[in-house]
């Protein structure tokens, strides 16, 4: 797309009518027609294919942990509460994004909430990069891509080569250009992870006891315990995914779509993460539940369940490794014909934007001896922006001055939206509180690993 088409464009977003959303999108992909890399070209189907690959990921296995920590009941109600909040911020960023059809990342949702500020673009998009590469580095993927390989072959290599390998193998599947590309494998790894997650079920549900269990010392189960700050942020965390929503929705062919993807995958998460947590829970108890919940499995359950988690890992770290560097090449490429050809410039610069941060994530991943701690940090800083306050500011932007107290339902809204923008305060005060304790805590106990260790960290 030239200088000039982009300019073109960008007059019409004033408006938010129905017609002028129809034409932006409509020259958009009339821009890309003779392109040999088109962007545009999701279909709902595979925007929730890449909605059920980032929320049904391995994170399903934590809220067993959750439970026993917060309580059953506690826990499913935080469960459900947390998705409709999720839900219902999705929608509204949804919203804001066809009323600016020139939005291709967070950054440009956060320039526009702070006054076309650019360093509102430049701080988001610090936290953006960041928010993506601690989550390569640990949570679904390098870390964990360890422990998985290290747990089914009995720690037979060094934890930083089965890191090592873990990144590699997930560079090249970072490589494919479109989002559309990468839903094929993204439905493969929703599929496999959910079966993932029903094996383990099923083997908690059977087993003679759980691994670990202490003759006469059964397993418990509390309903209503009075703690639990940490599993309602884990929660949390967990279903906060809105950071890369507005790159979804800028692949789509037809925007407007969106809904029926985010509707499928809400209810599916739903469902999956409270059976999960609720039947291991059960089985488990306070005792013996693990996190990930594997763990909580005998050692031939836990590696047969633990092994169909293998696509997930793989793909949800491409996926976020993707989205990351679509933003760093949008912006190299924002007028060349690189962006949208097969160049030899352009497949090198993509390559070596992926490679990097899978380098980087790596790297941080080994360094920091507390890295789980640190991801906590990193998403109470982050996750309270892009999880909550971005989506209330969006809403009062969407409907600005009297508008938003034009009616009884409105205004009710309105208050919701201002709850929203306290709740991500919440999430940062005392996210970050517990996060740091947790590493203080850490190294009271002398509990804290060195960097680049060989020690196996298998389940």
């Amino acid at each position: 797309m030239s200088n000039e088409d982009t300019k073109k464009l960008r007059t019409s977003y004033s408006s938010s009518s129905d017609e002028t959303y129809i034409e932006v999108v409509t020259t958009q992909i009339a821009l890309e027609k003779d392109h040999e890399i088109q962007y545009r070209t999701c279909s709902w189907q595979k925007t929730a294919a890449l909605l059920f690959s980032e929320y049904i990921s391995l994170a399903i296995m934590s809220f067993p942990y959750s439970y026993a920590v917060l309580g059953l009941i506690p826990g499913v109600l935080v469960t459900i509460g947390v998705a409709a909040t999720v839900q219902y911020t999705s929608h509204i960023l949804w919203k804001f994004c066809l009323k600016h059809p020139e939005i291709q990342s967070v950054c440009d949702i956060g320039q526009m909430l702070f006054w076309g500020s650019k360093w509102a673009w430049r701080a988001t998009a610090v936290m953006f990069i960041l928010n993506n590469t601690f989550i390569q580095g640990t949570s679904l993927h390098c870390i964990v891509g360890a422990k998985l390989l290290n747990t089914l072959s009995n720690s037979a290599m060094c934890t930083i080569a089965f890191s090592a390998i873990t990144a590699v193998v997930c560079f090249i599947c970072s490589l494919p250009r479109t989002l559309a590309q990468l839903s094929s494998l993204g439905i493969l790894s929703a599929v496999t992870m959910g079966i993932a997650a029903l094996l383990a079920v099923i083997f908690a549900a059977v087993q003679d006891h759980p691994f670990g269990y202490i003759e006469g010392k059964p397993p418990t189960v509390t309903l209503f315990p009075a703690k639990g700050m940490s599993a309602f942020l884990n929660i949390t965390y967990t279903f906060v995914g809105q950071i890369t929503l507005p790159s979804f929705i800028s692949e789509m062919k037809n925007p407007k779509d969106f809904p029926k993807a985010l509707w499928a995958v809400t209810i599916a998460e739903v469902a999956v993460f409270t059976v999960t947590g609720a039947v291991i829970y059960h089985y488990t108890g306070n005792e013996y539940v693990t996190s990930p919940a594997f763990g909580s499995l005998q050692p031939v359950f836990k590696k047969i369940a633990f092994s169909f988690a293998i696509p997930a890992i793989i793909f949800l770290g491409a996926l976020y490794a993707s989205v990351t560097a679509r933003f760093v090449f949008f912006r190299m490429f924002e007028n060349s014909r690189h962006r949208h050809s097969n160049t030899f410039v352009g497949w090198a610069a993509w390559s070596g934007i992926i490679g990097l941060s899978w380098i980087v994530a790596f790297v941080i991943a080994e360094v920091i001896p507390f890295f789980s701690d640190m991801l906590s940090v990193m998403s109470s800083l982050f996750d309270c922006w892009f999880g909550f306050i971005f989506w209330g500011m969006a809403y009062l932007t969407l409907y600005p001055g009297q508008a938003k107290w034009a009616s009884p339902l409105r205004s009710f809204e309105t208050l919701i939206n201002y709850s929203l923008i306290l709740l991500g305060i919440f999430v940062l005060g005392p996210g970050v509180y517990v996060s740091v304790q947790s590493i203080i805590d850490s190294y009271k106990a002398n509990t804290v690993g060195s960097a680049f260790s060989c020690l196996s960290n298998a389940l």
